[in-house]
C-alpha cells in the first residue's frame, strides 16, 4: 500500500499505464484510434479479451470522431448506457444526447408494433430524422441493433453505428448482422459479451479522441 495512488489523476494514471502495459506483454499491439477504444473498455471492464473482441469496419472509428466533432446527435438504446456518457462532452462539441425509450414506453407505444421498448425507441429517433449522421450506441437490447438495421433497409445513416449487446437471444446474430453490411460503419463487440459499459466506454473514448483528449486526463 505504499506509495500507492491517492489522487484520481494518479490512480487513472496507473491504471492506463497498468493497461497499455500488459497489452504489450500479450502482443497486442493496436493502431489508434481503436488502441484508446480498447483500452477505455478494458479500463471500465477489467476484461483484456476485448482486445481481440471489438472489430470495427475500416474507417469506422474515424468517422465517428468527425461526426461527433460536428456536434452530431449522440443516441442510445436505453437510459443506463445514456446515463454514463459524458453529456458535458457531448455538448461542449456542439452535440445532443438522446434516448428515446421512456417515450417508446408510454401505455401502448411499443406492444401494437410487435416490438421491444429499446427497437421502439430506435423507430422512433428514425422517424425524428435522428438517426441520420449520429452516433448510436446500442449496449443492451439485440432487438434495437435489428430496429438500426431495419432503419437503415429504409435509407437512415448514422455516422458510426457502436452494436455491443450482451446475452444470449439473438446477440451474437444481431452482432453479425451489422457486420454483414458493408453500407454502415460500425464497431462491435463480437460473441455474447458487451452490454452498456462497454457501450459507454466506448462513446466516451471517441469523445476523448474528438475533444483530443488521452484516456488517462481525469474529467474536470
Amino acid at each position: 500500500m505504499t506509495n500507492s495512488p491517492t489522487t484520481a489523476a494518479a490512480i487513472a494514471a496507473a491504471s492506463f499505464t497498468i493497461i497499455r502495459t500488459e497489452l504489450a506483454e500479450r502482443g497486442l499491439q493496436l493502431a489508434p484510434p481503436l488502441a484508446a477504444v480498447v483500452e477505455r473498455v478494458i479500463h471500465s471492464t477489467a476484461d483484456f479479451e476485448f482486445a481481440t473482441l471489438l472489430q470495427a469496419s475500416p474507417g469506422a472509428l474515424e468517422a465517428g470522431v468527425a461526426a461527433l466533432r460536428r456536434g452530431c446527435p449522440v443516441l442510445t438504446d436505453v437510459q443506463m448506457v445514456r446515463a454514463g456518457i459524458s453529456e458535458r462532452r457531448v455538448q461542449a462539441l456542439g452535440g445532443a444526447l438522446h434516448c428515446l425509450i421512456d417515450e417508446a414506453s408510454a401505455p401502448g407505444a411499443a406492444n401494437p408494433a410487435g416490438i421491444t421498448r429499446s427497437a421502439a425507441g430506435i423507430r422512433a429517433a428514425h422517424a425524428r430524422g435522428l438517426l441520420d449522421g449520429a452516433v448510436v450506441a446500442v449496449g443492451n437490447a439485440p432487438t434495437a441493433l435489428y430496429e438500426l438495421l431495419r432503419c437503415a433497409d429504409a435509407g437512415a445513416r448514422p455516422a458510426l453505428t457502436i452494436g455491443v449487446p450482451v446475452g444470449f437471444v439473438n446477440t451474437v446474430e444481431s452482432k453479425a448482422a451489422l457486420v454483414a453490411r458493408d453500407d454502415l460503419s460500425w464497431i462491435v463487440a463480437t460473441g455474447r459479451k458487451g452490454g452498456s459499459t462497454v457501450a459507454v466506454a466506448i462513446v466516451n473514448a471517441l469523445l476523448r479522441l474528438a475533444a483530443g483528449a488521452d484516456n488517462a486526463e481525469v474529467d474536470p
